[in-house]
Parts: structure tokens; sequence; C-alpha cells
């Protein structure tokens, strides 16, 4: 189903008969017609094991069921909200940075260590994420949140992206990351914690960055 935009930080979700949405508890604004609120203890389409993977994770951010008949108006914390489309591929977003997603999406959860070898735990170090991620994979939106706005910028072959690991939000596609050190003038290019890193991203797909380094 997909999400949409009243404001920058702001979405409504029209939800039919047999459909569902998964949000982040508190995040219901207001809603219009029959529509019922549950908590969520099966981990979205992902199931048990995908519960069990993101307590494991510390990617344990409660969630609520959304179903019924009617519209609804989620937001939560005046965060801006970059609502992203999926046709079939995976989306890497960290827990607690998920406002929605769609209830046909699979869920998941993905030890970043497998993206980029010990590069990839270090970075779960540096950016204070965690070392697991959550994956969402299918075709539906997602609405993510993040600090003063959102740029999409496409990765692709021989176009690698850099970018600070504060700023970093979620990407999507056949996309590796790898975490590199700074050297030189370079130490003092990004609006980081004063950590000397930049996250790569290499491959075919897209990354998602905030205008801040601000956590959720």
């Amino acid at each position: 189903m997909p999400f949409r935009e009243i404001n920058s930080k702001m979405v409504e979700a029209t939800l039919a008969p047999g459909q569902k949405l998964f949000s982040q508890r508190g995040a219901m604004l207001a809603y219009r017609g029959e529509v019922s609120f549950t908590p969520n203890i099966q981990g979205g389409q992902g199931g048990v094991a995908s519960m069990i993977g993101r307590r494991v994770a510390g990617e344990s951010t409660p969630l609520m069921t959304v179903e019924g008949s009617g519209t609804v108006m989620l937001g939560h914390g005046g965060h801006h909200i970059q609502v992203i489309e999926l046709a079939g591929d995976t989306l890497y977003v960290e827990a607690d940075r998920l406002l929605a997603f769609d209830g046909t999406l699979q869920q998941g959860t993905m030890f970043m260590g497998s993206q980029g070898g010990v590069m990839g735990m270090v970075r779960g170090q540096v950016t204070g994420q965690g070392l697991f991620t959550t994956t969402l994979k299918g075709h539906g939106a997602v609405a993510v949140m993040a600090h003063g706005g959102v740029i999409e910028l496409p990765i692709a072959p021989g176009r690698d992206v850099h970018v600070d690991p504060q700023a970093y939000v979620a990407h999507h596609g056949e996309v590796r990351n790898k975490l590199s050190t700074a050297v030189g003038w370079r130490d003092m290019v990004g609006r980081g914690s004063g950590e000397a890193f930049q996250l790569e991203l290499s491959g075919s797909g897209a990354v998602y960055v905030q205008a801040s380094e601000e956590k959720l």
C-alpha cells in the first residue's frame, strides 16, 4: 500500500479489508474509519525467528499491527519522513528508524559483519547502531525517519558513494559496504563525532543520507 506524504513529517496510509501495516507503537496521530491497533509479538512477516533475531540484535523497537478499513495518519517525534518504494529488492535500515511499512514485506535481521567483514563490525561500534540491522524485502512501501530531511544517492558500478556514518539512514539494492579510515585532510571532512571514518558503499542500488549527524 502506498503512503501519501501529508507534509515532511506526516504520512497517511489507506487500509482496505484484508490489508495490514506495521508501525512503531505511538506513531498513530489520527485515523478515520474502522481501524484496529494491536501490539505485534510475531516480528512482522518474518515470524518468530525474526522476532528472536531482533531481540538478540538489540533491534527490538516495539511494533503494532494496524488493520481494518480507513485511513491512518502517522508521525513520530517531529522527525522528517522519507517514503521508500521497494520493487522486489531488500532495504537495510536500523529498526529505530522505521516509522511504518507495508504488511506484505518480509522482515528479517542481518548481521552487519557479513557485509564488509571486520570493518562491518567496526561500523556498528562507530555509528552507535547495532552489529545487526533490519531487512525488509518484497514489493511495498516503507516510511523511515531521519533528522533534517533525506536525500537519495544512486550507487552504480564504478561510482561508489562515501557517507559519513552518522548521516547514514538506509540503503537498498545489491550493495556492499565497508568502513574506511580517512587520512590527512580528510580527517576534517564530514559531520560525525570526530571519528575519522567513512562508510564506502559500492555495487548497484541507492543509499539514503540525512542532513544531520543526530541519532534518533
